[in-house]
Parts: C-alpha cells; structure tokens; sequence
C-alpha cells in the first residue's frame, strides 16, 4: 500500500490516532502535513517522521477557525503543489453533562472542533484534491453511529454522527472527480483523549449495563491501539480501496455490536 510520490495532511497529529496516522502515512511513503493545535505539537511528530527517515511538513492550526484552515492548504499548494490525501481526525471530547446542565457554548465548542472542523478541513482541500483525485477519512466514532450508551455526551455523540453524514455526502458529491470518502468508527482505543474530557453529573445519566467478561468481544477489557486505527487509514487511502467510498469501518472489536 505504497502512498510514493503523494502528499497527505493530517490533522490532530500531534497525538493518539492523529499521530499513529501520520508515522503509519509517512512509514507508507507520503510526504505528511502534520497539523496540529499547536506548533509544538506538530514540530513533535515532524522530528519522530524524519527520524524514521520520512518527510513531513510540521504546521499548526485551530480546524475551527476558516481562515486559519485556507491558510494551511494555500501553504501546502505552494510548499507541495499537490494534495492527494487527508485524514480528518482532529477531535476532542468536550463537555459530558446532563442536557439540562450543558451549556449552549459547551455544545458549540464540540461541534465547532469536530463537525465544523471537518467541514472546513474537506471544504478547503477539494481544490487541490480534484486536481488528480484523492482519498479523504474521516475519523468518527461508534459512538453516536452504533451505540448511544456513553452518560452525558450528546454533543459529541451528535458530533460524530454528523461526521458520518457529512462523509457520505461528500462520498457522492466528490466521487465523479475523483475523490474517495469514507469514515473510521473507533471504539475504546488507547490514547490520553479522556485526559481533556469535563464530565458532570454523568453518575446518574442513562442506563447502567456491565459485562461480566468485558465490553471487547475480541479483546475482553483491553482496549485497541492507535496504531491499529491507523492501519484501517492506510488501506482506506491507498488504492488497494481504489472502489471503497462512502463506507464506515468499525475499529472496535466487537464492542459496539453488544453494548
């Protein structure tokens, strides 16, 4: 699943899934536009890429802000010349909370991140994207795809099922120029992603549920890996998938068929 010659810009690659992304794509033989939050973020993935002997170009954007996000792919088209891929994976948690406790900002600071990041990330590559076809993923969630059982997160769960909507449209919209969409539903994946979640008032929120031999079929309590995400990303984006589009993978052993 070579990826020579090609460009790809992920974004959130200065951890978890973000970054598995952006070593596997650069291991994979693609120049990487590590976008991160912060500069340092992206600088920290750039130098372990080139350790391996990959080429990155490290850059720093809020996926929020337009401006910021033409900014980065006007920089790319004049660094690069071309653009090939993007891993839509920038994300956060958010605020967990009862609907009567979240507040108005709280949901819109989740979805400003995760949906209309990933608007603005696809809207502003299609330019360069069509100019020889591409492939876009978007990283979702089982959780509002398949499973509804996480206390106190709508905004996210609504977040997520809007990034799959939002996929398949563009599956149909991009596909007669060229451009392959699809979506990635990770379940429990090892990353530090819950360190920045706030959660308030959850305990008494939905339906308690406990499996006695863990939530994993494949695994039982453990969760996946990062790295295991990013290989569902490679096959996705290279053309070993050349007529996949508009689908979803679930990255999540079992887990969302049984809770």
């Amino acid at each position: 699943m070579t990826l020579q010659g090609k460009v790809a810009l992920v974004t959130g690659a200065g951890s978890g899934i973000g970054r598995a992304s952006a070593l596997r794509l650069a291991r994979d033989g693609a120049t990487v536009v590590a976008l991160g939050h912060h500069q340092d973020e992206a600088d920290d993935v750039a130098a372990e890429i080139r350790g391996a002997g990959g080429t990155v170009l490290p850059v720093a954007a809020d996926v929020g802000d337009a401006a910021a996000v033409r900014a980065v792919y006007a920089r790319v088209e004049e660094e690069l010349g071309r653009l090939d891929v993007v891993v839509a994976n920038a994300g956060i948690n958010g605020v967990w909370a009862p609907i009567e406790d979240l507040e108005p900002e709280e949901w819109q600071a989740t979805l400003t991140t995760n949906l209309t990041g990933t608007f603005l990330t696809v809207k502003y590559a299609v330019p360069l994207l069509v100019r020889q076809g591409g492939a876009v993923v978007v990283i979702s969630s089982m959780n509002g795809t398949r499973t509804f059982t996480t206390a106190g997160a709508s905004a996210y769960s609504t977040s997520k099922a809007g990034q799959v909507a939002f996929a398949r449209m563009m599956a149909v919209e991009l596909g007669p120029r060229g451009v392959r969409v699809n979506s990635v539903c990770p379940g429990a994946i090892d990353t530090n992603i819950l360190d920045s979640t706030e959660q308030r008032g959850t305990e008494d929120v939905g339906v308690p549920v406990e499996f006695p031999e863990g939530q994993i079929p494949l695994t039982g309590d453990e969760s996946g890996s990062a790295a295991q995400v990013a290989d569902v990303v490679s096959f996705l984006v290279s053309d070993a998938a050349g007529h996949v589009t508009g689908s979803e993978v679930f990255v999540d052993g079992g887990q969302s068929l049984i809770i």
